[in-house]
């Protein structure tokens, strides 16, 4: 499974009920395919991972899967702050035939960092699908160390990391020790920021797990192929060009300002979960004048 290039982590589309729409996430599906993504993320955090059951958790792998149909990689999101929980969803979603299971560090228990380890290798022993960690320290209080990184990188099913802590001076140290432990060529680093893309990609990482993928998957998609080939002019000059949107998709609490964007460009996707709601009017003025500088609306 070759997991290079750019992954949407797509947004969940709710009907005006509140429930899981899957008329509009099949057509989601396939707009972020016809703009040329390389893999689907269903139930990341920008899915609303943290307000979706366990029955609707299932669902929207099962319906990414079936309907990617073969067509990109297929990740389902599959973490908990609780261990035995992640172990259900990362087998549920080898059951299902997804391609990998991303699983974010656990949040709130701020554990160890040997307790982390712990954590990533019960599931490495009892799964065979491929794991991708997800570190985001902004979000879970919890930071996987470098070295810790480097352990899990040796272990068979831990094929890959989401990086999300924005600190490039960790990254550059990170795929240094990865080198000197023999680990880089097995181990896929993707960027966690759709921002710092382009630099981490110069470092060493091999793509991205990203939001603004959801509202301009073809334009975002060629500035990291560029970067994936070593046109780093080329790729900077789409980075500076999109960065107003990479931006202003998290003036509010994501994926509030995604979900507003993809409705105002005719590709619904609902509303929101509580405790996140709607933009506040200043802010949604502000994302519809970028959508319009971008030709989206």
């Amino acid at each position: 499974m070759n997991l290079n290039g750019t992954h949407v982590a797509m947004v969940t589309p709710l009907d005006k009920d509140n429930n899981v729409d899957e008329e509009k996430f099949r057509n989601l599906i396939d707009f972020l395919i016809e703009g040329n993504v390389d893999g689907l993320l269903a139930a990341g955090t920008t899915g609303e991972s943290a307000t979706l059951t366990h029955e609707e958790h299932q669902k929207v792998i099962d319906i990414l899967i079936d309907q990617a149909n073969g067509k990109v990689t297929t990740i389902a999101g599959a973490g908990s702050n609780s261990t035995i929980e992640a172990q259900s969803l990362v087998e549920y979603s080898e059951n299902a035939g997804a391609d990998a299971a991303l699983v974010i560090t656990p949040y709130y228990n701020k554990p160890q960092q040997y307790g982390m380890y712990k954590h990533f290798k019960l599931l490495n022993d009892n799964n065979d699908i491929p794991i991708i960690a997800y570190n985001v320290p902004s979000r879970t209080g919890v930071d996987l160390s470098v070295d810790t990184i480097v352990d899990l990188a040796k272990l068979d099913n831990i094929v890959a990391m989401k990086e999300a802590n924005p600190d490039l001076n960790k990254l550059a140290n990170l795929f240094s020790e990865l080198r000197k432990n023999d680990v880089y060529d097995k181990f896929t680093v993707l960027s966690g920021n759709d921002s710092l893309t382009v630099p981490m990609i110069a470092q060493g990482a091999k793509g991205i797990i990203s939001v603004i993928a959801n509202v301009m998957p073809a334009r975002f998609s060629e500035m990291v192929n560029f970067a994936l080939d070593g046109n780093f002019e080329e790729a900077r000059v789409i980075s500076d060009e999109l960065f107003d949107m990479m931006d202003v998709l998290f003036i509010e609490a994501s994926p509030a300002p995604t979900k507003r964007a993809l409705n105002l460009m005719d590709v619904p996707v609902g509303g929101l979960r509580l405790p996140i709601d709607e933009m506040c009017e200043e802010n949604d003025k502000i994302l519809q004048g970028i959508l319009k500088n971008h030709n989206l609306i």
